[in-house]
C-alpha cells in the first residue's frame, strides 16, 4: 500500500495504523513481536534507548505521507457522527428541569437512541439481498442531511410534551432524537466503512473527528455556563433558630435553543466536509491500495499483511460487541449515579474529562499505535475493571464508597476518564486490525457495535426505572 491504514471503533507481520514508508532507515516499532516474545533488540529484555530511537523516526514519518486537507476533511466528516446525540445528553442538566421524566431522561433517550440502529439494520439487509445496491456515496449524504435537520428542529421544539399512557413525555425530542441517532448509528455501517477506502492514517482523523463530535457540544456546555455548581445561600430562619439553605446556581448564558442550533452550524461543516472528501480529486489520491467491487464490499493489498483465523475473528467482533453493550449503551445512563453522590462538581468533571479522553485517545494512535491481540486483550480487562468499579459507585448510590471523602472524588473521575480513554483506545484497535481483513468486515464492526448498544440500552432502562438498583443523589446543602 502506498500509505498506513486504519483505526476506529490486522494485520500481519505488523500492521501498523500509521504505518508508512520508511525514512532514514528507521523501522518501525513493532509491538506484536513484543507482545509474542519472540526474539527482537525489544524482547525479552525492553532496550529504552532503541525505542526512543525508533519512536523519534515514528513522530516524524507521522506528518509525512499525507495530505494535510484530507485529514482536515475527515476530521469534520467524524464531528457529524455523533454529534446530535452526544449534545443531546450533554444538555441534560437543563433538559430534565423541563422535561416531564426528571432523572429518568436519559434513560429514555438511550432507547430512542437505540431505536435508530433501525438505520444500520434496514441498510445492511437492503444491500444484502436486494438486486439494486444503494450508492453509498449518496446514501451518507442523505443520513447526514437528516442529522442535520434534526439538530436544526431540535432547536425549537426539544421542550413539546404530549400525552402517552397517560402521562406526559417529552415526546418531539424523543421522535427528533430517533432521527438524530439515526444519523448516528447509520455512520458505524456506513461512514467507517467508506473511510477504509482511505490510506490507514485518514481513519485516525475520521476517529479524532468522532471524538471530536462528543468534546465540542462539551466545551459549548462549559461556555453555557451548565458546570455550575452553584452556591447555597440562607435563606430563612426558623423560630428555633435553625438555618435553611437553598441552592442557587447562575442562569446558562444562552438557552438550549442557542445550544442546538451551535450544533447544527457544526453539522452543516461536516456535512460540507464530506460533500469536499467524496468530491475533490486530491481526496481521491488519497485512497489505499484497495479494490472495491461493490459498495462497501472491497480488499486492500495483501502485501505484509496478516489474516486472522476465524476464532480471532470471531473473537474480535464479541469483544466489540461487548465493549459497545457498556460503552455506547450502559455508560451514558449510570455516569450521573455513579459521580453525582461525589458532588456536583464530581459529576461535571466526570463528564466533561471522560468525553476529552476520546479524542486524546484517538490522537495518541497517531504516535503509540498498537495492533496486537494480546495488547487488546489486555487493555479490555483494564477497562472491564474500571467498569466493575464505575458500576458498584452507581448502584450503591446515593451512599458510595468515600462519597464524603476528597479521595473519593478525584477516583471516581480518574476512573471515568481512565475508562473512556481506555475504551476508546481499544476500540480503535480492534477496527484497526478489522479493517485489514476487508471493507466488509468493517461494516460487521458496525453492526456488532450497535447490537451491543442496544442490547445494554436496554437494558439498563429496566434496570433504572424498573428495578430499585440505582437511587439518584439529591444534591442538597
Amino acid at each position: 500500500m502506498a500509505g498506513a491504514n486504519n483505526v476506529g471503533h490486522h494485520s500481519g507481520a505488523v500492521y501498523s495504523v500509521l504505518s508508512t514508508p520508511n525514512h532514514a532507515g528507521a523501522e518501525p516499532l513493532d509491538f506484536d513481536r513484543c507482545a509474542r516474545d519472540e526474539p527482537s533488540e525489544l524482547s525479552p529484555i525492553f532496550n529504552w534507548r532503541t525505542i526512543s530511537k525508533k519512536m523519534e523516526h515514528k513522530t516524524i514519518d507521522v506528518f509525512k505521507n499525507r495530505n494535510l486537507l484530507v485529514d482536515l476533511l475527515a476530521i469534520f466528516f467524524g464531528i457529524g457522527t455523533w454529534l446530535g446525540v452526544n449534545g443531546t445528553f450533554i444538555q441534560l442538566p437543563l433538559l430534565v428541569n423541563e422535561a416531564p421524566e426528571g432523572w429518568s431522561l436519559p434513560s429514555y433517550l438511550s432507547v430512542m437512541v437505540q431505536i435508530g440502529n433501525l438505520g444500520p439494520l434496514l441498510y445492511t439487509v437492503y444491500q444484502k439481498y436486494s438486486p439494486w445496491k444503494l450508492n453509498d456515496g449518496l446514501t451518507i449524504h442523505a443520513v447526514l442531511a437528516i442529522g442535520t435537520l434534526s439538530c436544526l428542529l431540535t432547536a425549537f421544539v426539544y421542550n413539546q410534551t404530549a400525552s402517552l399512557a397517560g402521562n406526559e413525555h417529552s415526546v418531539a425530542l424523543f421522535v427528533l432524537t430517533i432521527f438524530t441517532a439515526l444519523n448516528a448509528c447509520t455512520s458505524s455501517v456506513l461512514f467507517m466503512p467508506y473511510m477504509g477506502r482511505f490510506k490507514e492514517q485518514y481513519m485516525v482523523m475520521y476517529f479524532i473527528g468522532e471524538g471530536l463530535s462528543g468534546l465540542l457540544p462539551s466545551v459549548t456546555a462549559l461556555v453555557q455556563g451548565i458546570g455550575d455548581t452553584g452556591r447555597c445561600v440562607l435563606v430563612n430562619v426558623t423560630e428555633s433558630g435553625e438555618e435553611i439553605y437553598q441552592k442557587e446556581t447562575q442562569p446558562p448564558l444562552f438557552d438550549t435553543k442557542l445550544f442546538f442550533l451551535i450544533l447544527f452550524g457544526l453539522m452543516v461543516l461536516s456535512y460540507i466536509g464530506y460533500t469536499l472528501l467524496n468530491a475533490l480529486p486530491v481526496a481521491r489520491r488519497e485512497y489505499a491500495d484497495v479494490t472495491v467491487s461493490k459498495g462497501n464490499k472491497y480488499e486492500y493489498s495483501q502485501d505484509g499483511n496478516q489474516q486472522l483465523s476465524r476464532g480471532q475473528y470471531a473473537a474480535l467482533l464479541v469483544l466489540i460487541g461487548s465493549i459497545s453493550l457498556f460503552s455506547n449503551g450502559m455508560f451514558p445512563s449510570i455516569q450521573s449515579y455513579s459521580s453525582a453522590p461525589y458532588g456536583t462538581r464530581a459529576y461535571h468533571l466526570a463528564a466533561t474529562l471522560s468525553v476529552i479522553a476520546n479524542p486524546v485517545a484517538c490522537f495518541m494512535a497517531m504516535f503509540l499505535h498498537f495492533t496486537s491481540l494480546r495488547i487488546i486483550y489486555l487493555l479490555s480487562s483494564l477497562a472491564a475493571l474500571l467498569t466493575s468499579y464505575v458500576f458498584t459507585t452507581a448502584v450503591l448510590s446515593p451512599y458510595p464508597p468515600l462519597y464524603d471523602e476528597t479521595i473519593g472524588v478525584v477516583l471516581v473521575v480518574t476512573a471515568w476518564t481512565l475508562l473512556i480513554g481506555v475504551v476508546s483506545y481499544t476500540k480503535l484497535g480492534i477496527t484497526t486490525v478489522m479493517r485489514s481483513q476487508g471493507g466488509q468486515s468493517l461494516v460487521w464492526v458496525g453492526g456488532i457495535t450497535q447490537l451491543g448498544s442496544a442490547i445494554g440500552a436496554i437494558s439498563i432502562f429496566f434496570a433504572i426505572n424498573y428495578t430499585r438498583f440505582f437511587q439518584a443523589a439529591e444534591s442538597l446543602c
